[in-house]
């Protein structure tokens, strides 16, 4: 069977053609990626190329494939070479980023919800574990946030000192810790709880208070001052 190219299909059938006539909410996920990744190989369009990168990882199927991925995953798919991978890992990222900013727009920090909210899509599909510290003025607006651990699984060691460096270097009256499982289970350790301890006690002393410390599982999250830690 003679394979054909993008440019040989029917134009009803063409990514670029559909998006143009129609708009973009039009394209299912493998159309979408293939307008970004462009061309395919020798043995296949781009749309064949998206669907299975689109399957890279077992038990996913979708565009949030794109949050799970490496680099050298990328790179393992013929047809994925240096700059396609680099494309697609800085789309999955200016997503994220996206996604923060219509969300930051005139939030406050007042409970575990808006906090977790927030954050979730940027920490749950990491696959190492990572503290963010987040710093609030006096209304509980956010002044800015900073990834202040990154390490193996099962690791979080969180230090009072540098946290509360950075809190008194931006003027903070409030700050929020939070971490992911990379397992998907949000459930606090005793490591989690002790800490969490520790950095409170530390903040009240330079009269910066710590208002939540929030863990983000697999789409769901445990907030330390719903547990009453804090």
């Amino acid at each position: 069977m003679k394979y054909l190219t993008i440019k040989e299909l029917p134009e009803s059938e063409r990514p670029y053609e559909k998006c143009e006539k129609y708009g973009p909410q039009i394209l299912s996920d493998s159309e979408l990626l293939a307008i970004i990744i462009k061309t395919g190989n020798k043995n296949e369009r781009s749309t064949e190329l998206a669907y299975r990168i689109l399957r890279l990882k077992e038990g996913r199927f979708g565009i949030n494939v794109l949050n799970h991925v490496t680099f050298k995953e990328l790179t393992s798919i013929k047809g994925v070479g240096r700059v396609k991978a680099i494309q697609l890992l800085s789309l999955a990222e200016l997503s994220k980023r996206m996604s923060e900013d219509i969300k930051q727009e005139g939030i406050r920090f007042e409970d575990a919800d808006s906090i977790a909210v927030f954050f979730m899509e940027r920490m749950r599909h990491l696959e190492q574990e990572q503290a963010m510290l987040v710093l609030l003025d006096s209304k509980l607006r956010m002044i800015g946030h900073k990834v202040i651990f990154e390490g193996t699984v099962g690791m979080s060691p969180m230090e009072p000192r540098e946290i509360l460096r950075e809190a008194l270097r931006a003027d903070a009256v409030y700050f929020i810790l939070l971490h992911n499982h990379p397992s998907g289970d949000p459930t606090p350790s005793d490591a989690d709880i002790k800490a969490t301890i520790r950095i409170k006690e530390a903040g009240n002393t330079v009269g910066i208070r710590l208002k939540d410390h929030i863990i983000i599982g697999d789409n769901k999250y445990i907030s330390m001052k719903t547990l009453n830690v804090i």
